[in-house]
């Protein structure tokens, strides 16, 4: 079974935070413009040529470190490092889950494209 990634997770002047043996969910959508033409030969799609990633990442982490996450978070617009393309990208934290039970966590990072 394979083990999970290392995430890196910074606020815009802060450091950067390290999460070990994240899952991480990616989703990547272009834009596009759907065109109807009426009594015509059917729908044309034009590609716009942008595209919008979404990461969602989920795991285990313990309190202080989820009171962490909770700070970039309130923080706003933060920086993530794409563990597959090892980039940083400018991403928005869009949502932050945590159950302090079992110490799991889920997040949704959106690519805010520089």
């Amino acid at each position: 079974m394979a083990t999970g990634h290392s995430c890196f997770i910074r606020s815009l002047d802060g450091d950067w935070l390290q999460l070990d043996n994240c899952n991480i969910k990616l989703e990547i959508r272009r834009r596009y413009q759907r065109e109807v033409a009426r009594d015509g030969e059917g729908d044309d799609l034009l590609d716009q040529g942008a595209e919008s990633m979404e990461f969602t990442l989920n795991g285990h982490i313990d309190v202080p470190t989820y009171l962490k996450v909770q700070t970039i978070f309130r923080s706003g617009t933060c920086w993530f490092i794409d563990p597959f393309e090892e980039r940083e990208l400018k991403v928005c934290f869009a949502r932050l889950r945590f159950d302090s039970e079992t110490d799991e966590f889920e997040f949704l990072l959106i690519e805010d494209v520089v």
